[in-house]
């Protein structure tokens, strides 16, 4: 499994960039995706919509079944990723690349208190 170091995780599997302009890109586990399986489905939300942290933000569908997508901060949707949309087989493909969402975040510090790549592989593997 693929656990990249240089992010940040949630506990509902979604992984978390820091971009240089203060934004964060969101996407969901290679993980997740491999316990999904083939996906079939993605809905995004719209741009500008204010989020809690742990709200549901979008869904994601594969033939097994259907998962929510949370917010992993606070924040706004500044961004969403139409190749998802139009082909969601690319999370399959490379749930590291294939972004769901960007968001700036109200608290950047936030991100912080995130999981970090080694607490990560230690939630999958509980």
């Amino acid at each position: 499994m693929n656990i990249p170091s240089d992010l940040k995780y949630t506990r509902n599997h979604e992984w978390v960039r820091a971009e240089a302009d203060g934004t964060i890109t969101v996407g969901i586990t290679d993980h997740a995706q491999e316990l999904l399986g083939d996906l079939v489905f993605v809905e995004l939300p719209d741009v500008g919509v204010e989020f809690s942290a742990d709200q549901e933000v979008a869904v994601v569908e594969s033939v097994k079944a259907a998962s929510d997508v949370y917010a992993p901060l606070t924040g706004s949707i500044v961004e969403v990723n139409p190749i998802a949309v139009d082909s969601p087989e690319v999370v399959n493909q490379d749930a590291y690349a294939a972004w769901l969402f960007k968001m700036q975040p109200v608290a950047a510090a936030d991100l912080d208190a995130l999981l970090d790549a080694t607490a990560y592989q230690q939630l999958v593997d509980a």
